[in-house]
């Protein structure tokens, strides 16, 4: 089977560099959480109501009420409102500052942000890639399935960021792209009810649809 590096060769080749998530890492943070069990069009949208105020000091002069009021399109409002609250006085100990929060080890951090309520383990990752440039790679349901259909069988998702961490130079914007590429891929192709006859990595597929 082919391994991570060939993979990801292999997808940029056929998307080319990926878009970053955003150069603001309070925006990474905020629609990080808004995403969770919803639509990135509802993300948008819920994210132009804040016009140009898409700031932690903003969100810290919010009432609860308030924020859960403008954020209420992505569903679970009242969950992320705490969550989002939680994240920006996390952020707030180290004064907004996104240097600040880069110095730090990034096993640190990633506990730091696991105690939070409402941050999993692939909130925590986007976090630490996207906002911070943290390498820790992302896994997400997309990640699972992807490599589920290549034929991989892996114990938990621990063995799978072992998978893609021993082949790449430990480097948060390999690891962001990757995840970028995966996500465009199987949106694109490798969907639910998979495009194989169009996918590029056909021939080292396991579970690909007969023609």
């Amino acid at each position: 089977m082919i391994n991570a590096k060939e993979i990801y060769y292999i997808l940029l080749k056929a998307y080319g560099q990926p878009r970053w998530w955003s150069d603001d890492p309070f925006v990474v943070m905020l629609q990080s959480v808004l995403v969770q069990n919803t639509t990135w069009s509802s993300v948008e949208k819920t994210c132009a109501m804040f016009v140009n105020q898409l700031t932690p000091e903003y969100i810290e002069d919010l009432s609860t009420e308030e924020l859960e009021q403008i954020i209420r399109p992505c569903g679970f409002y009242k969950a992320k409102a705490r969550t989002i609250q939680a994240l920006t006085a996390w952020y707030r100990k180290y004064h907004f500052d996104r240097q600040a929060v880069h110095e730090v080890p990034m096993p640190r951090l990633r506990k730091e942000l696991l105690s939070i309520r409402g941050v999993g383990a692939e909130t925590a990752d986007v976090i630490l890639v996207y906002a911070f440039y943290k390498a820790s790679f992302i896994i997400d349901a997309y990640t699972r399935r992807f490599l589920f259909r290549l034929g991989y069988n892996f114990s938990d998702d621990t063995a799978i960021k072992h998978f893609f961490e021993k082949e790449l130079p430990e480097d948060a914007q390999v690891y962001g792209w990757y995840h970028w590429l995966i996500l465009e891929h199987c949106i694109s192709v490798c969907k639910k009810t998979p495009k194989c006859d169009i996918c590029f990595l056909n021939g080292d597929c396991r579970q690909k649809l007969p023609k």
